[in-house]
This record gives structure tokens, sequence and C-alpha cells, in this order.
């Protein structure tokens, strides 16, 4: 066993990579880098910014106002987080190619200013760095551009900055990633910048962003990153000097200006990331109207991006969470003024591989010469010794120091053939438990340990009842709670939602935020899973209503339940890999019970069910909808409300049936019923709808989304 962990650890596969990845992401959890201030600032493109200013790409002329702001306010350096790969569709030249005016007007709009020409003298005005994506056969990263296309400029040689290089020691390029092509601004911008700086990331094999490369090989040229091309500019260094192992073992520092950056071989810098601070950020609406003190961009390294999740620039963080490409090059600007390093040196993995030999050593002798208890003592003291002092090592000196595989290597040396065996016979009775006790109810997980064959590895197809809830505006009322607050009432709530789930022996499939979700007839098949569904989906309604109506007698702010139900054939089984197993239904019957869900915000009502559930459970006081056309369906859907959810509103159950069959069947006197209706129940919203419906114009009973 000791040899076969050495060989492992000599050849550092993937999975031992992946173990090693995991170790340094959760010490970051639990020591994140804590935020000092430093002159770094973020102007965010973010939903707030695109709602008020309209979506991205905006003109030339107010991106040139945005930079040209953060000029006038002093700011040491602008870096942009975008690709502007096509001229401005709304400049004066480009409107001319697309429309035909009298000759005229045509000569008019001709000598207006062109909005490329007015953003690239912002740029000379400097100093700004521009960014461009790399592209090519190696391109295995990611891009932080917010207007990056998919098309590799054949002139990669001006992707470059016009900074120099400068190499001490050996081949800086030996282990740099390389790349083909690059795709670049529009040429009348990358004339005018006085920096360009690479937008791409490289990702490990989890898609993780551990390090920020810092410089790349295009086409056997140095090309900078947008980080390290905004602290040239920032500190007015004319050139970089690359630090490089003699033995071509690759880069070792990156030399800008006064400030040395110690890197990997491949030219990155470890992140150590903190976590989210508000104070990092400033809207580019606000930058634009003004409302952002000269003294707050002052002297600061600015970088231009989005968090908008529209633009599709989100990157995964060792935190577990998910942040801005831009928040990736503002971190290791941080670091890299405030001198905080984090760093894998290079003898670390001898350090490892020895500590693998001598400790597997150490363990063996212990337990051939001593007793199991002084053996096991023996271990546990080596594995603690090994995993304290890592740890030290992190929170004192920012070092990076692996002891899984080590503590792994002990382990397999200390465990007797007998408990490993019986280790693994019971490996999947154990997996079963402890997979399923986590997402299906309590009362299951006994039937499935003790029926195995009704748990069916890997997937298959189900008849399923879906019900889907969600809280109408409640990230808006969150944000105007203290946040203690809101995570106690979200708690409560969720809980009480997900024990009438159990209760009615439904299989929780996810929480997303406020959101529930809710499986009947898997992994355990339920006859009779349609009313199970309805009757759970009443049930919380019940609920939600009763504990909205408490916390508003508390004086405390909460929102309606909507909640939505539909059955369909799904596939049902683990996805995932060997990294993580993930038991869902994948279906176009989960997406229609989703949108079923949203569509109770325009049809007012609270509970909506599908022809298909109600199929299921024929004695249903229920009354029609409609014929709801969905997202992502071609055909409608037939909708109902159940009767029991319409909480006491004056409906008159006979009057309603007969105004929808005179609207299903087109009659025109559809809409003096529903006007009566609504005379006489003048808060059934479902009623005003179909009323405003006809008197629009509407026929028949088909109702269209125009949403999600």
């Amino acid at each position: 066993m000791l040899a076969l962990v050495l060989g492992v650890a000599w050849h550092d596969p993937g999975m031992v990579r992946g173990v090693r990845h995991a170790v340094f992401d959760q010490a970051q959890r639990w020591s994140p880098r804590v935020y000092e201030e430093a002159p770094v600032l973020i102007v965010d493109i973010d939903e707030e910014s695109l709602r008020r200013l309209g979506q991205w790409p905006w003109p030339r002329t107010r991106v040139a106002e945005l930079v040209s702001r953060l000029q006038r306010a002093g700011a040491a350096s602008v870096g942009l987080d975008v690709v502007f790969a096509e001229a401005d569709r709304t400049s004066p030249r480009q409107l001319l190619k697309s429309i035909r005016l009298p000759r005229e007007a045509a000569a008019a709009l001709a000598a207006l200013p062109d909005h490329d020409e007015l953003l690239a003298e912002v740029l000379r005005a400097g100093p700004v760095a521009l960014g461009f994506a790399l592209d090519g056969a190696d391109a295995a990263a990611g891009t932080s551009a917010a207007g990056h296309k998919d098309a590799v400029d054949d002139d990669a040689a001006t992707c470059q900055s016009p900074a120099g290089f400068v190499t001490l020691g050996g081949a800086p390029d030996a282990q740099l990633r390389a790349f083909a092509g690059c795709v670049q601004s529009i040429p009348v911008l990358t004339r005018a910048a006085q920096g360009h700086g690479a937008l791409s990331f490289i990702p490990d094999e989890d898609g993780v962003l551990r390090r920020l490369p810092l410089l790349f090989d295009l086409q056997g040229r140095l090309v900078p990153s947008l980080a390290a091309e905004t602290l040239r500019l920032a500190v007015n260094a004319p050139r970089y000097t690359v630090q490089a192992a003699a033995d071509n073992g690759g880069v070792i520092g990156l030399i800008v200006g006064k400030l040395r950056i110690p890197t990997t071989a491949e030219a990155g810098m470890w992140v150590h990331y903190t976590l989210p601070r508000a104070e990092r950020y400033v809207p580019a609406w606000k930058v634009l109207a003004g409302e952002v003190p000269a003294k707050r961009l002052q002297g600061q390294m600015v970088l231009v991006g989005t968090s908008a999740q529209g633009l599709l620039d989100l990157r995964f963080s060792p935190l577990g969470g998910i942040i801005p490409g831009v928040e990736v090059h503002a971190q290791a600007l941080e670091q890299i003024t405030t001198g905080h390093w984090l760093q894998r040196p290079g003898w670390a993995p001898a350090v490892e591989l020895m500590a693998v030999a001598l400790g597997g050593l150490l363990v063996a002798i212990a337990a051939m010469r001593c007793g199991a208890l002084v053996s096991a003592a023996a271990f546990a003291a080596l594995a603690t010794t090994l995993l304290g002092g890592a740890w030290l090592a992190f929170t004192r000196h920012g070092l990076l120091l692996d002891t899984m595989l080590p503590t792994l290597g002990m382990l397999a040396v200390f465990l007797p053939t007998t408990v490993v065996r019986h280790v693994m016979s019971d490996r999947q009775q154990r997996w079963v438990r402890h997979a399923f006790a986590r997402y299906v109810s309590p009362n299951l997980v006994d039937y499935l340990i003790d029926q195995p064959q009704a748990l069916e590895l890997g997937g298959r197809r189900q008849r399923c009842s879906f019900v889907f809830t969600d809280l109408a505006g409640f990230t808006s009322v969150m944000e105007r709670m203290d946040p203690a607050q809101a995570v106690t009432v979200l708690n409560q709530y969720l809980d009480g939602m997900i024990a009438i789930a159990f209760a009615h022996e439904g299989t929780l499939d996810r929480i997303v935020g406020d959101a529930v979700a809710i499986v009947f007839s898997a992994p355990v098949q339920q006859a009779d899973h349609e009313q199970r569904a309805v009757n759970c989906a009443l049930a919380m309604h019940r609920f939600a209503q009763d504990y909205l109506a408490a916390r508003r007698a508390e004086g405390v702010e909460f929102c309606e339940t909507r909640i939505g139900v539909h059955t369909g054939e799904v596939i049902v089984g683990n996805f995932g890999g060997n990294t993580i197993f993930d038991y869902r239904a994948l279906g176009d019957p989960v997406n229609t019970a989703s949108r079923l869900e949203g569509a109770n915000k325009y049809l007012g009502t609270r509970v909506c069910l599908s022809q298909a559930t109600l199929d299921g459970c024929p004695d249903l006081p229920v009354r029609p909808v409609g014929r709801l056309r969905v997202a992502g369906r071609q055909e409608p859907i037939m909708v109902y409300e159940p009767m029991a959810a319409t909480d006491g509103q004056a409906v008159q159950q006979e009057a309603y049936a007969q105004a929808y069959a005179a609207m299903t069947a087109g009659n025109s006197a559809a809409v003096g019923s529903f006007q009566r209706l609504h005379e006489d129940s003048p808060g059934d919203r479902l009623v005003q709808l179909h009323m405003a419906r006809l008197k629009s114009g509407s026929t028949d009973n088909v109702i269209e989304l125009s949403s999600k």
C-alpha cells in the first residue's frame, strides 16, 4: 500500500490534484483573505446599470463618457474588461450602411462624429488598458470579456502590450499556456489604447479559478493579462521583467515597476479570495450620473466589468460561490498592492513525497510492534502534526502544502486487511443510507435499504408529478430586511414547506433560494402520485397563507407563495460523475411545472395545475383557467385552479363555468358574463384577467405568456 501511494503521488493524476485542490479550497473557506483597503476599484456594469441605461452593448459614446469621467477623477489606470470586436452599430457611419436617407440627411448624418473615434480619443488620453480574448488550439480557457465573439484574429501580433519584456534566467515561455490567436477590439480602438491585456482565465479541471495567469504565450510572443497591464499603467512602468528558472523550469516571478510578484511556473498567481465586499464595487450608472465623489476614484486602479448574469461573466471561486470575472482581476491586484501572497513553493511536492514515505514507515513500525491502541495513537499524532503544520503554514506564511496524500498514505498502511475488506463489503449500503437520507423522505430510507432493487442507479423513465413553489418578490423584500431576520424567517418557512412534502411522502428535488421543488413517484413509484402532489400543494398553500398572516401580524414583511403542479414522463436517477452524484428528474414536465408556478403571477392565481395532473384526481373541485402557452412549448397546456386555493373569494362556480364555456365557444356574450362576475367578485383576479382579455379582442381561452 505504501508503494502504491508513493507511485500515485509521483505521477500526480487528476484525482489527486482534485483532492489537493479541495484541501486548498477548504483552507480558504476557513481562513479567507481579510479585505484591506487597496487602490483597486470595480466599476460594475450591473443589472441596475443595464436597467437604467439599456442593455449591452452600450453605445461607444456612453463608454467614452464613463472612461472620461474616470480619467477626470484622477484614476491611476483603467482596465476595460471588454472586447469591442465590432464597430458601434449606433454610430452615424454604421447607420448609413443600414438605412437609406435623402442626400441632405445622409450628408448631415455623415458629418456627425463617429462613436468609435470619440472613444478612441478618450483612450488616447490614457492611461487605459483594453482587453482582448485569447483563442486557438490550446485555448482551454474561459475569458471575462463582456463583448467577446468566437472568432480568431489572424493578426495576433496586434494583441500585445506596448511595453517591452526583459528576461532574467532561462526561457520564460517554457511552461506558459500557448495560444494561436486572439480576438481584439477594432483597429481604431486598438491603436488608441496605451495598454492591452488578455482577459483569458485557465480554470482547473473542476472549473474553479484558483490561479490568475499574468503572462501568456501568443504565437511565441509574451502577452500580459489585463490585471498585469492595468498595474503597469498605474505605476507607469515601461516594461515587464520576467524572472525564469535557469533550468527551463518556467517563470518564478514578474517585476512591474518596483513590485515583484511571485508566480507559478506557468506565470500564474494564486488568488487568496476574500468574502464578498460591497465597497469593492461602484455601479457604472452612478459614475455616469456623477454620484461617485472624485476622491473615491482618485488614484485607483479601476477595472470596468460586469456582474450582470445575462452577460455570463461569472466564475467559480474556491470559496464555493460564483463571482464576476472582473473581480478575479481586482482581487489579484489587491494582493499585489498589499503584498499578500499565496504560494505553493517549488519544493512542496518533494517534501510531501518524503512525508508520505516517512509517515508510512513510522505508522507501519508502530502497527507491527505495538498494540492497536498505541498504533492508533501514533497514527492520530502523525496526522494531527501534518494537518496542524500545514494549517499554520497557510495562515501565517501563505504557503499551500498538501497534507491529504501523506495522511491517506499512513491510513492505508495502518488499516488491517480485515478492516479494509469489511469497509468494502459494507460500502454500498452505507452509501445509499448516507446519500438518500439527505433528499428522500426519512420514512423511505429504511425501505430503500431493505429493498435496494427499488433504487436504480443511473437513469430510468418514470411518470412523476412535480410541485414547484416560489415566493413572489422575496428578493426585494429580503434586501429591505436585516440579514439575520431574513435568514430566520426564510428558514422557518422552508422548514414548514419541506415538512409538508415529507408528510405526503414526496422527494425534495432541490431548494433554490426561496423556491422549493418536490417530486412524487421517485425513487419509489407511487400509484396515486397525482393526488399526493395536489394534496401536498394545497397543504403548502394553507401553510403559506397562515405563515404570511402570522408574520404580518408580527409586523414582519413577507410574500405570497405561488405553486405549480404538473405530471409527465421524465428520466429520474443519479446524474453527475465520480466527484458528485445528484439525484434528479430531467425532462420537459419539470420545466412545465416551473412555468406553471411562474404563470400564477399573470393569471392572478396562487395554485395552478395542469390537465395531466387533474386526470389523476377526477374528484378534485377545480375551475378552468384556460389553455396556457408557456415558454418552451409549442402547444398550449390546459390548466386549472383548485377551488380550495381560492381562499374564500366570492366565486360563483356555476356562473364562472357558464362564462368560461361561452368564452371557449367564442360567444360574444362572454364579455358581459365576466363583467357581471367581476362586479360580484371584484377581488377575483382570474375573472379580471379574462374580462380584460375579452375586451382587448381575444376570442378564445388561449392565454399567451410574455415571459417565463
